[in-house]
C-alpha cells in the first residue's frame, strides 16, 4: 500500500519539474529561456531526499525535496515530509547570522515540502576531497564563523527568554530525526540492532566489548540525557564533513534537516569527531606513491585551530552581544564562565565517532567501496 502523503503532495521527476518551476516566475527568471531550454538532472546521492540540478540560458539552480520514506531504504522505514520546512526555517534562522556560509534560499513550497535553492558550483562534498587528500585553507575560518554565529545567535546569550521559546516551539516538531539521532548515536552501537554493520569476523569482539562495557554504557546514556534535554541553541544537529560543500575558497553548510534547540556541543563535537575520523582513515588510503602522513598532520592541526578559534569567536560575541537573558549581568573578561563557550564538546565528539567506528560503513572507511586499498583487519579502530 503506497504512504499516505498530504492533499497536493507529489514527488517531483525530471519530467514534471520543469513545468513546476516554469509557475515560479522568480526562479524561471533567473534559469532564463523557455522550460524546454533547460537541463534537469536528479543528483540526489544521500540517504533521504530527491536532488535536482537545473540548468537554463541564464543560470540554474538547486531542488531539494522530501519524499515520504528514507530514500536509501524505501517505504519499509516512513519518514516526515516536515523535515523540508525544519531545514528550511533552520536555513531562515541561521542564515540571519551566518551570512554566506550556506546557500542562498530562492524558494519554499509548503505542500510541496521543496526548497528552490543556490546552486553550488564548483563545490564538491568536503568528505569526497577529504578522501582525495585535498587541503582546504579556509575551511577552519569558515566554519568556526558558522559555528560561533549560529550558536550564539539563537541561545538564551543573545535572545530573551521569549524569544528562545518561540523559536524552539517550532523545532519541537521535529521528533522523528531526532529519534534518528537518538538510535543510531546514543543507542544501538551498544547492542543488537538491525542497522548496525561491522566488518566481520575481524572487529566481532570490539563489537561485543562495546556491548559489555557497563561504564561506557552508563557515559553514553548521560550524554544522551544531556543531547535530549539540554536546549542551549539552535544546532544544525548533523553537522559533518558530509554536510558541506566547499572549495579551497569558499565553504558552505548544507541539509540542516535534524535542526532542534540542543546542545551546542553536538555541533562543534561532530566537526571534530568527522576530522578525526578521516585522520584514521587516511591510513587505508596511503600508498608509496601517495603517502598521507603530511595531510594527517593538517587535518590535526584543524582539528585544534577549530577549537580555538571558535571558543574565541565565541565568547568575542558574547562579550559584544551579551544582552540575552541568561547571563543578564555580563561576563567578566577571563572570570568565571565565560570561556566555556560550548559545553559538552569533548565528551560529544566521541558519540558520533563510536558509531562510525565499527557500527556504520561510510566513505572514509576503506573497507567502504571506493578509492583507497582493501579493508586491513582493526583498521577501523585506529591506533
Amino acid at each position: 500500500m503506497p504512504l499516505e502523503t498530504p492533499p497536493g503532495y507529489q514527488a517531483l521527476s525530471e519530467d514534471t519539474l520543469r513545468e513546476y518551476l516554469r509557475a515560479l516566475p522568480t526562479v524561471a527568471g533567473r534559469l532564463g529561456g523557455a522550460p524546454s531550454d533547460w537541463t534537469v538532472s536528479e543528483v540526489g546521492d544521500g540517504n533521504l531526499n530527491l536532488v535536482f540540478i537545473v540548468e537554463g540560458p541564464d543560470g540554474d539552480c538547486c531542488v531539494k525535496q522530501s519524499l515520504p520514506y528514507v530514500r536509501l531504504v524505501g517505504e519499509g522505514w516512513p519518514m516526515p515530509l516536515e523535515r523540508a520546512f525544519f531545514e528550511h526555517e533552520c536555513l531562515r534562522h541561521h542564515g540571519a547570522h551566518v551570512c554566506r556560509l550556506i546557500p542562498e534560499i530562492y524558494h519554499y513550497d509548503p505542500t510541496q515540502f521543496c526548497i528552490v535553492m543556490e546552486r553550488l558550483s564548483p563545490h564538491i562534498i568536503m568528505r569526497q576531497g577529504m578522501i582525495k587528500g585535498v587541503r582546504y585553507p579556509k575551511f577552519m575560518e569558515h566554519i568556526t564563523d558558522y559555528c560561533a554565529n549560529s550558536l550564539f545567535f539563537t541561545s538564551d546569550l543573545y535572545l530573551t527568554a521569549p524569544e528562545k521559546k518561540k523559536i524552539m516551539g517550532v523545532f519541537c516538531g521535529n521528533t522523528e530525526l531526532c529519534k534518528i539521532t537518538e538510535d543510531l548515536i546514543f543507542t544501538e552501537p551498544y547492542m543488537i540492532a538491525e542497522r548496525n554493520r561491522w566488518t566481520a569476523p575481524q572487529l566481532d569482539g570490539i563489537a561485543e566489548e562495546f556491548r559489555n562495557d557497563g561504564d561506557l554504557k552508563v557515559a553514553i546514556s548521560r550524554l544522551k540525557l544531556k543531547f535530549m534535554g539540554l536546549s542551549q541553541a539552535l544546532i544544525h544537529g548533523d553537522l559533518h564533513t558530509g554536510s558541506v560543500m566547499i572549495t579551497e575558497e569558499d565553504t558552505r553548510v548544507i541539509d540542516p534537516e535534524f535542526a532542534f534547540y540542543g546542545p551546542m556541543g553536538f555541533d562543534t563535537g561532530a566537526v571534530i569527531a568527522n576530522l578525526l575520523i578521516n585522520y584514521f582513515s587516511q591510513d587505508g588510503h596511503t600508498t608509496p606513491d601517495d603517502p598521507r602522513e603530511d595531510y594527517q598532520d593538517w587535518v590535526l592541526r584543524t582539528v585544534e585551530d577549530f577549537w580555538s578559534a571558535f571558543r574565541r569567536k565565541f565568547v568575542d560575541l558574547w562579550r559584544q552581544n551579551g544582552q540575552g537573558d541568561g547571563y543578564p549581568a555580563p561576563p567578566v573578561p577571563g572570570r568565571g564562565r565565560c570561556g566555556r563557550a560550548g559545553p559538552g564538546t569533548r565528551a560529544l565528539y566521541g558519540c558520533p565517532a563510536c558509531r562510525h567506528a565499527g557500527f556504520r560503513r561510510r566513505q572514509d572507511d576503506p573497507a567502504h567501496p571506493g578509492p583507497g586499498p582493501q579493508h586491513r583487519p582493526g583498521m577501523d579502530r585506529g591506533p
